[in-house]
Formats: structure tokens, C-alpha cells, sequence
């Protein structure tokens, strides 16, 4: 096999393998959506203490998945602000009479903008919300 035939072929197998996970996650997520618009429809049609629970079933994990999502959010800017400080530690001690740290002020400020934004700018997700849109 000519390399320059495998250097072509590797990048090509890894974006076909992204495209394949994308389009796998995708299906899983509207299968997942189908069934949640049938359940919603079969409570809608039931009547008793069972459409209840199932409500409050729903409620807990839209609930469940806000703290999730804040949650991911707040790693997420912690990671990035880390990462910016890291690069910007690596780059003052690799290039102490060059300016060139400032490049890892970017990340550092994106995750600290993220951070400030989980910790007092968004909504609290609150556990009694009306989980039928």
C-alpha cells in the first residue's frame, strides 16, 4: 500500500466515523422523542391516579435534565477557563520575552464568562413545571 494512499484514507475513515456516531445519536434521539409523544398521548387519554404519577415522572426528569445541562455547563467553563490558564502558563515559560501568554487569555475568559453565567445570570430550573408543551 502507498502511504500517501494511507494518509489520505485515515482522515477520510475518521470524518466517516464522526458522521456515523452524529447520525446514530440522532436517530436514538427521535426514536426517544416518538415515544415520549405516545406516552404523553396515552395520558392524555387515560384517566386516574396512573396519569398522574406518569406526570410527575416526566417532571422529574425535565427536572433532572436542567441540572444536568447547568451542570455540564459549569464543568465545561471550569475545563476551558483551566485549559486558558495552562496555556497561558506554557506559553510565559516558553517564551518569557515575548508577549505570546496573552493567546490563552482567550479560553481562560470564555470559561470564567461561562462559569459567571451558570453561577448568577441563569435560571434555576424549578421542579414544578407544566412538563406538556
Amino acid at each position: 500500500m502507498d502511504p500517501a494512499f494511507i494518509g489520505v484514507l485515515i482522515p477520510i475513515a475518521g470524518i466517516a466515523m464522526v458522521v456515523l456516531i452524529v447520525w446514530i445519536e440522532q436517530q436514538r434521539k427521535g426514536k426517544q422523542a416518538f415515544h415520549h409523544s405516545e406516552l404523553l398521548r396515552k395520558i392524555a387519554e387515560s384517566q386516574g391516579g396512573a396519569a398522574d404519577k406518569v406526570l410527575e415522572m416526566i417532571r422529574q426528569e425535565q427536572f433532572e435534565a436542567k441540572i444536568r445541562r447547568r451542570e455540564g455547563l459549569k464543568l465545561g467553563g471550569l475545563i476551558t477557563a483551566a485549559a486558558g490558564l495552562g496555556v497561558i502558563a506554557v506559553l510565559a515559560i516558553l517564551t518569557p520575552d515575548k508577549p505570546v501568554w496573552i493567546v490563552g487569555v482567550i479560553p481562560f475568559l470564555i470559561g470564567a464568562a461561562l462559569v459567571v453565567y451558570v453561577v448568577f445570570m441563569a435560571p434555576e430550573p424549578k421542579r414544578n413545571e407544566n412538563p406538556l408543551p
